[in-house]
């Protein structure tokens, strides 16, 4: 019929900004066990808030888009089968929005509504001091009610809340890889998400809690969590892709997870003259006026948020759910700034190399505990642009070694911009790989084409003779300072789209990375300035840089090599 439209899928909602707009809680329309609902919201409105003065119920201090999620997420049911659909629940709300103390108050409601006998639930922070604290919001709500004392046992020393008529038990916890120990909770409470996405083991863990919902005691999980004050890494970034794919009805047909994501729309938040309009703030801070005074939270930006470019970002990924992509601190390296504005779209190495005349390519070497990285650069045939293209690799110790960054790693590994190698042999075979691929293209010039940090490239300099690519085609190129010219220009390309980049992960998180700093009167990306964060793949591209400085003219003879090569395949 005309006009008839299809139905989204599960848990969609298209018009989620314009919820948020108008103060409502932007999620979809879940259908509800009304009967259910209002016993869960009679309970958890008499809960009290235990470090407020006057002590207020929950049915006057809670905002409510907190309760229409506490009701979604716990009386959830499909008319036809009367069977709950909302298993899992993920939302991302600003700092300050009393989502700890409201968790504790859903943690205690779900325990009285649980009929199963000697289950076990789980409240999770990811610190030692989030999950005190999260006890203790519930320990307070408790104390202050003698009827819930008499519901309720509470073992201080073990941080577990029983239910005495079922003897079903919530174990408040700090997250760590042996918090599952065999059983499977009937609910798991996992407060800021986003921290997780820093451990290395997260999602193993999270697999194993998940377990539950495959029985016919099906376990329910519920994250709530701010924005990170990093990009997003490991199992922080895939839930929130999930979470946003099932809010854009791009998550299949019947998800499990229902989505309430406080942020902006990822033009706005681009758009810092709209996210530093203070009218703006309310738009993703549901508790304004009653967790949040208004005129302390502008004071803070004030005198905290805006100290620097660096000390800003992160005011506002955690205030405002500004998603951070690349770093901008006032240590930051001055290309980073126009590092967003200058993507071409759908780059990639074969279509680098279609489209230029010739290419330089840069290499930056590590050790087993290292990344090691080979950037190139290619002039576009038509207007002279550079692109750029990195990949990086990395041995099995690195994850083991540094552990902090080993959910990004796999991050990258997944998108295909890294690869996982068990030795430096390996390495050096496939970055001289890639270097013949474009050498025998006829894409490097006869001198000066690839260029190695001097340091630790003993392997890679032999695999690269193996294949008869020796000097002065390979070039060592001085570090430190000798790269200002790199350092300095690079920017400028950016701003002005004369360098263009695919937008890969790994580079974005690489210049996020680097830190600036002034030597004498030459300005220096290093290792050493930007500490312990990766810079390699970046380092490769100032490698690549200063040889397309030299103005190189590609090579035809070197087109009479893709022979040698077919006859090496054959």
């Amino acid at each position: 019929m005309s006009g008839q439209t299809d139905p989204l899928p599960r848990f969609a909602c298209p018009d989620w900004w314009g919820k948020i707009q108008n103060g409502e809680t932007p999620m979809a329309e879940v259908p509800l066990n009304e009967e259910k609902a209002a016993k869960v919201l009679a309970f958890f409105n008499r809960l009290r808030l235990p470090d407020v003065s006057g002590n207020p119920k929950m049915a006057v201090a809670c905002g409510d888009w907190f309760k229409d999620l506490l009701c979604a997420f716990m009386a959830s049911e499909d008319p036809q089968t009367g069977r709950e659909i909302v298993w899992e629940l993920l939302c991302m709300i600003p700092k300050k929005n009393s989502k700890s103390t409201y968790v504790a108050a859903l943690a205690l409601t779900a325990l009285y509504m649980e009929e199963a006998p000697n289950r076990q639930m789980l409240l999770v922070g990811p610190s030692q001091n989030i999950s005190e604290r999260l006890f203790s919001q519930a320990q307070g709500m408790i104390n202050l009610d003698q009827q819930l004392k008499d519901i309720f046992k509470v073992q201080e020393h073990l941080k577990t809340i029983t239910r005495r008529k079922t003897g079903t038990a919530l174990d408040v916890k700090t997250f760590d890889t042996s918090i599952v120990t065999g059983e499977i909770p009937v609910l798991t409470i996992i407060d800021e998400l986003h921290e997780l996405g820093k451990k290395a083991k997260a999602a193993k863990v999270m697999q194993q809690i998940r377990g539950g919902g495959i029985t016919m005691q099906r376990g329910k999980v519920l994250f709530i969590t701010t924005q990170s004050d990093e990009a997003p890494a490991g199992i922080w970034k895939s839930e929130l892709k999930k979470a946003r794919d099932i809010r854009d009805g791009k998550g299949g047909k019947s998800p499990i997870m229902l989505p309430v994501l406080y942020e902006f729309p990822d033009e706005l938040q681009r758009n810092k003259a709209f996210w530093q309009d203070r009218e703006n703030w309310r738009l993703v801070l549901p508790n304004l006026g009653l967790s949040i005074d208004e005129q302390a939270l502008q004071d803070d930006y004030d005198n905290n948020g805006r100290v620097s470019k660096e000390t800003e970002q992160i005011w506002a990924s955690q205030h405002l759910n500004i998603e951070i992509g690349v770093g901008l601190g006032s240590a930051a390296w001055s290309g980073a700034i126009h590092w967003e504005g200058a993507v071409c779209e759908g780059l990639t190495l074969d279509s680098l190399m279609e489209e230029s005349e010739v290419c330089t390519i840069g290499v930056d070497w590590g050790g087993a505990d290292d990344l090691a990285a080979l950037a190139v650069i290619g002039r576009r045939r038509s207007d002279k642009a550079w692109l750029l293209w990195a990949k990086a690799w990395a041995r099995p110790s690195v994850f083991t070694q540094r552990e902090q960054i080993a959910p990004r790693l796999r991050d990258f590994e997944a998108d295909g911009h890294l690869s996982v190698v068990q030795t430096g042999e390996d390495q050096a075979a496939e970055a001289a790989a890639i270097c013949a691929q474009i050498w025998s293209a006829g894409l490097l010039p006869e001198a000066s084409g690839i260029g190695l940090d001097s340091a630790g490239i003993a392997l890679l300099f032999d695999a690269l003779n193996d294949l008869g690519m020796g000097e002065p085609l390979v070039q060592a190129v001085k570090q430190g300072w000798a790269l200002q010219t790199a350092i300095t220009t690079m920017p400028l390309k950016l701003e002005s789209k004369r360098l263009l980049h695919g937008n890969q992960p790994l580079l974005n998180w690489a210049v996020g990375n680097a830190k600036q700093e002034l030597v004498r009167n030459n300005y220096m990306v290093t290792k050493e300035a930007s500490g312990a964060a990766k810079i390699d793949p970046l380092m490769a591209a100032f490698d690549a840089a200063m040889l397309m400085f030299l103005n190189p003219q590609p090579n035809d003879n070197n087109v009479k090599m893709a022979g040698f090569f077919a006859s090496l395949e054959a």
